[in-house]
């Protein structure tokens, strides 16, 4: 038996329950993780609420860890006991041990820690997929990132800035405001005091900016659409303020024949060969301090409950990790 965090019926953070579970030995294909850091993240929220509904109930939330594989299944040749690895997805990363399908995971370098592990692994992909494939970032690109002193956002602010781009960051405060500027945001808007619109209007000389990453939704919609130029994207990849509200596909010819997309790293990572190389890309970055990590806030896994509020306050920044209380021994 091992201990995990379980939710037996959709709710607030207390319906984020610490149990004991029985993990089991893992099948073909399969690999078990004795987890040493478990990452936080806005999805998680999506899971425990039911806005992201599950198969069945109860069920372990949480998309993203790292840890030491202790067990192998049936045909698994990559992998050996003893090794370091971390993965983002699939959901079940709350808890001190776990089952995994060994084709999801990727070894880390020597050289990156598991915490910063387990805190990159779906908000790093999800900047790298962002940044080089949903929209080819470089030094001509002016860009809007929402939510800038975010997981992702402190991620990918910086990486946009060592590709050349102009970027410029929304955030909800001051202190806010000090992180993202020292995290690769040439401008910073405060939408609790400035117009984002206004502000990126005047930034941009009236131009707009090239793409908007909006993993706010409901709050920022359609304003996210009034940032951009003629012809400009809107990545809509996330909801924290609610969903975007239905409109008429009409209303992007209206604002510019505007594009825009709802990514998922699911799609992105959806082969090993796209994991492999979206997981080593941010490892190269992060490896050479193009992209700094900070884990900001710790929690023990069994204090998710306060971790998630915490989240939905908007008390954090940057990365969050959940620290199981055990730790492998080899």
């Amino acid at each position: 038996m091992t201990q995990a965090i379980r939710v037996h019926a959709y709710g607030g953070p207390e319906a984020l329950k610490w149990e004991k579970v029985e993990v089991g030995e893992p099948g073909p294909g399969e690999v078990r993780i004795k987890q040493t850091a478990v990452g936080l993240n806005y999805i998680d929220v999506y899971q425990r609420t039911g806005f992201y509904p599950q198969p069945s109930l109860p069920f372990i939330p949480g998309m993203e860890g790292a840890g030491v594989v202790t067990a192998v299944g049936q045909g698994v040749k990559e992998l050996k006991v003893g090794r370091r690895v971390a993965y983002a997805g699939p959901i079940g990363a709350y808890a001190e041990e776990r089952l995994i399908a060994a084709d999801r995971v990727v070894r880390l370098p020597a050289a990156l820690s598991d915490e910063v592990a387990a805190s990159i692994m779906l908000k790093g992909m999800t900047a790298q997929y962002l940044l080089r494939r949903t929209y080819n970032v470089g030094p001509k690109t002016t860009l809007l990132f929402h939510a800038a002193a975010g997981g992702v956002g402190l991620i990918a602010c910086q990486w946009a800035a060592s590709l050349g781009a102009t970027v410029i960051g929304t955030v909800g405060s001051a202190g806010k405001a000090l992180i993202a500027r020292a995290h690769g945001c040439a401008h910073v808007i405060n939408y609790r005091e400035e117009d984002f619109v206004t502000m990126v209007k005047a930034y941009t000389k009236g131009k707009g900016v090239d793409v908007v990453y909006d993993s706010i939704g409901k709050d920022t919609f359609p304003g996210s659409l009034d940032c951009l130029k003629p012809l400009g994207l809107w990545v809509s990849f996330g909801q924290a303020s609610g969903p975007v509200p239905d409109f008429k596909i009409t209303l992007l010819s209206q604002k510019g024949s505007l594009y825009a997309t709802r990514p998922s790293i699911a799609n992105y990572t959806a082969t090993r060969k796209d994991l492999v190389a979206t997981a080593n890309d941010l490892f190269d970055v992060v490896g050479s301090s193009k992209v700094k990590i900070t884990v900001n806030q710790t929690y023990p896994l069994a204090e998710a409950a306060r971790a998630h509020r915490d989240l939905e306050a908007r008390l954090t920044t940057g990365s969050t990790v959940l620290l199981p209380a055990t730790t492998p021994e080899f």
